[in-house]
Parts: structure tokens; sequence; C-alpha cells
């Protein structure tokens, strides 16, 4: 029977809970948000002997890090040429190398410090599933490559071998990329985070940050944290009204379904490199195996005002377009999380005051760009540098985007309909 429970709940190994803050304390750097982020920065900083305080609203991994489809990705989605159109070639560059080598920052991560994210650094694939997709995949291969990139065009049998269906003819293969288990990665690397000193609160949510005296203070129900500096880590998760970067994004939806543990020829067939994958649909397919060899399948979209059936239907669609022969798949739990969303793709970096941080809009690339961000804060608070962030910052008001919820709103109606056309074959 479908469940409406997240997987990797049931598969992430179990850390002990957190105690909620009780009592007014002082730590060098405050962190509000356990993602990615949050505890990549906390990581870097106790590295280097900084005493840090991180603040969790509800229990680590609980927001989008916990909840993701799990693929370790290199760049954005805008293509490098673009961003440097969007950018500036010099800044454009700069953020293309960046997340170019962000994936290798996870998994040495991982490895360094003996994550159990049940890792897998096989590479990931980029399906095009019409021809107007192919050739996004030729311009994406030429433009990566030409910057050195460790990528490949797939096409015929090999093509067919590694998407393990015939209804792809061209993809392109990013050797820089893989696959965890996000749930367990984040709980991995607070794991980490604690054994270096760091204080993780849980069930912490903040009611207000203010400056006084040139230092911060980061209240919460019960006790507050006095601190030089303060990251703000919770990107699309942000709660209560204590800051106004939720205006420099809109929420994006993302669903996932996977299906019962896959054996035999089924299982040796899709994506048999155990690599993960997403299609260049507009409301793009992603698909992946786990541990477990169940298949997952995601797409952008959310659950609010559809029928129960509504997207196992849809995955039922998706299966049919590209495992036609392969018989209907039991479906063993469905989940949504949100994304922070931007219209060039491109996150936002900010310094609102001294000694405030935050990014935002990761526009589904949270593993890695999170990842990144946390130690690029680190780095910019050991050094003052501001060339140890890859972006350039940009004010609250520059990043503010009109309509937000509207936008949300209407993106979600067209994903529907799109969703919708999938499931009567009008789209394919």
């Amino acid at each position: 029977m479908l469940q409406e429970q997240c997987l990797w709940n049931m598969t992430a190994p179990n850390i002990e809970s957190y105690s909620q803050m009780s009592s007014d304390t002082q730590a060098t750097i405050c962190i509000i948000g356990g993602g990615y982020t949050g505890l990549s920065a906390a990581i870097h900083l106790a590295e280097k002997g900084v005493k840090v305080i991180l603040l969790e609203s509800q229990t680590i991994g609980s927001g989008g890090s916990g909840k993701s489809v799990g693929l370790v990705n290199a760049g954005t989605w805008a293509r490098p040429d673009d961003l440097n159109i969007a950018l500036g070639e010099a800044a454009g560059e700069r953020l293309t190398e960046a997340l170019g080598q962000a994936p290798s920052l996870v998994f040495d991560l991982i490895k360094r410090y003996n994550i159990d994210a049940q890792a897998t650094q096989a590479g990931n694939i980029h399906m095009a599933h019409n021809a107007k997709g192919e050739v996004d995949v030729d311009v994406r291969y030429e433009q990566l490559s030409r910057r050195g990139a460790n990528v490949e065009v797939l096409t015929g049998s090999k093509c067919h071998e590694y998407c393990g269906t015939k209804s792809i003819n061209k993809a392109l293969l990013d050797h820089r990329a893989g696959t965890i288990n996000p749930l367990a990665y984040v709980r991995g690397l607070a794991k980490v985070a604690t054994s270096l000193g760091v204080i993780i609160y849980e069930h912490s949510a903040v009611e207000a940050l203010e400056k006084v005296d040139g230092h911060w203070y980061t209240r919460t129900p019960k006790a507050r944290v006095k601190s030089e500096r303060v990251i703000i880590a919770t990107n699309a998760y942000t709660e209560g009204e204590w800051t106004e970067i939720t205006k420099t994004f809109y929420l994006v939806a993302y669903y996932q379904i996977a299906s019962e543990p896959l054996s035999g020829a089924v299982a040796d067939r899709i994506l048999p490199y155990k690599t993960g994958a997403w299609d260049t649909r507009l409301a793009l397919s992603s698909f992946r195996r786990d541990k477990d060899d169940r298949l997952l399948l995601g797409t952008v979209g959310g659950r609010q005002l559809k029928p129960k059936s509504f997207y196992q239907s849809w995955a039922n669609a998706v299966q049919k377009s590209y495992y036609p022969d392969l018989p209907a798949f039991n479906w063993q739990y469905e989940w949504c999380g949100n994304f922070g969303f931007t219209q060039d793709h491109i996150f936002r970096v900010l310094e609102p005051d001294e000694g405030l941080l935050t990014a935002t809009a990761y526009n589904g690339r949270g593993i890695t760009t999170g990842t990144l961000m946390g130690k690029c804060f680190a780095d910019y608070i050991l050094t003052g540098d501001r060339a140890s962030i890859p972006l350039p910052f940009k004010t609250l008001e520059e990043s503010k985007i009109a309509l937000g919820a509207m936008k949300s709103g209407f993106t979600e109606v067209g994903l529907t309909l799109y969703h919708a056309g999938q499931c009567l074959k009008i789209i394919r």
C-alpha cells in the first residue's frame, strides 16, 4: 500500500536527538538552520577552532535537506554561457568553476569523516526526451567540455544501456556527479559537527534577531544566543516574521514516489550503473535507485487540490513512457518538499548587515550548492576576503521577487496541467 512517508526516514541511520535551548548562551558564530548550508558552515568553522552554536526549529533534516532527491549535481540549472550573460563573464566563470567542484566537496566530506550517506559517485545523466532536448544536451556538452568538465554524450546503444530504456536516444553523462541518501548525509554532517564541538539545539525556532552594541542576539522561545556573527541558513524553510529573506525567492514543491525494492532483471535493467537521472521535460522527471534498489521518480509540483491518485497515475504514465515492456510497479512511499526558486535559476548571496550572512534560492541544487556555500561562508568569516564567495553579493532590495506567492500559485497550476497532459498522453 502506498504510504505518505519520506523514504529517507526509513532508510537513513538514526542519530541521537538534540535538546531544546533553555538558557541564554553565547558563541562566536550563531547559525540558524540545520541543513546542508548551516552544518557545512559549522563544520568548516569548528575545524578552525571557532565556537559555533546551531539552532534548528524542528529536527535535523526535517526541512528540504531531508526530503530531496539526493542527486549530487554540478553547476546550476542555467547553462554556463547563460550564467556569463546574467552575471558577466568573470563572475559567471567563477561560479561555474566553483559549482563544478562542489560534488567533490560533498564526496570528500563523506569520505573524510566516514559518513554513512549511502553515496555512489557513478555520475548522473541528463536525458533528452525529444529532439529539442537533444539539442540542449549538445549545447551543454559543448559549453561544459570547453571548460574542461568531465562530461560525455551518450548515444545509441550505450545511451540505452545507461538509461535502461530505448525511449532515450541521447543523454549527457556528468562523471563528476552521483547520488546520496540526503537525510543520511545531513544527519551525518550533524554528527561530525558535534564531534568537533558545535552545540546543536533542536526545537529552537528563532523568534527575533537584533543587533545591540555590536553583537547579535538570536532569540528563541526560551533563551537567546549572543554572537559576533549570524549565518541564516534556512532558505525555503524560513519560518516566522523575523526576516525578509523569504521575499528573495518563491516556493516550488517537489514530489517523489518510490517503488517497492526491485530485483532480478528489472533491477539490473533500470539505471544499471546506479547513476541518478533527470529528463529535459518542461516539468522534469527525475529517476534514481536507492540502496535497496527501489526506483524513485520525482517531479516539480505539489499535492494541493489534487486527488490522492493524481501522482500515482502520473508515475504509472512515466513508467510506461520510459519502460513500456516492464510490469507495473507497486509504489510504496510518496512525499513532498519545497525549494526556493528564482526565474534566472541563480541563487542569491546577501549580507544584509555587518556580521549577517545568508544564501537563498538554490533552485533544486541544495546538496552541492548548500555544502559549498557553508564552506564559503566559513572561509569568508575566517579571512574577511569577499573573494571566498563565488557569487557577487546582492542587497535585499535587489533580490526581492515581486508577487512571489502569486508566482508560486501560477507555477503550481501550470505544473498540474502539464502532469495531467502526461497522464492523458496529450504531452509526451
